[in-house]
């Protein structure tokens, strides 16, 4: 098994083209995208050999599917641009702590590293809760960063529930 990082850890010296500064930030702005539609705020990205191979927001609520969270609509894209079930030297970045549908999602696309911004305590599947990567019943383990970015996904998700309790609503975080 993979060793996890214990200390935020700083994101790899490949950078996308175009005006973004890292993957990461293209996450984030899929999870704008996603709080926009009145979705929690959660978005992916999938890269291999410095490509997009796919990105997605959360479309949980759009499409009344509790497993439409951003990392698996990233995978199935990514799949489907590569005609293959398999990811493998792929990357993805995504913009809170994976839970353990996404993490089982990631382990069985052999996915090579996990990038995530912020943690979460309540939902996360990763670092948190099941632990998913350190199952002896988990046949592929990526590497895991964490923190990447992580303020600026954590600002992102309070802002959208803080706005949320304001409407009188109370999402759930998916």
């Amino acid at each position: 098994m993979q060793a996890f990082s214990d200390v935020e850890s700083e994101e790899p010296m490949i950078r996308p083209a175009g005006n973004y500064t890292s993957f990461m930030d293209i996450a984030l702005e899929e999870a704008s995208a996603a709080a926009a539609r009145g979705e929690v705020p959660v978005g992916a990205v999938i890269v291999r050999d410095n490509q997009i191979l796919g990105r997605a927001g959360n479309r949980t609520r759009e499409l009344f599917d509790p497993t439409a969270h951003a990392e698996v609509l990233a995978i199935r894209e990514a799949c489907k641009a590569t005609a293959s079930e398999r990811l493998i030297g792929a990357d993805l970045y995504v913009t809170l702590e994976p839970c353990a549908m996404c993490a089982g999602a990631i382990s069985f696309a052999r996915i090579n590293r996990l990038y995530f911004a912020a943690s979460d305590e309540k939902g996360g599947g990763v670092l948190h809760g099941g632990r998913f990567f350190r199952q002896p019943t988990c046949h592929h383990v990526p590497e895991v960063y964490e923190g990447i970015n992580a303020a600026a996904a954590t600002s992102l998700l309070k802002r959208f529930f803080t706005e949320k309790r304001a409407e009188g609503q109370e999402p759930e975080l998916d």
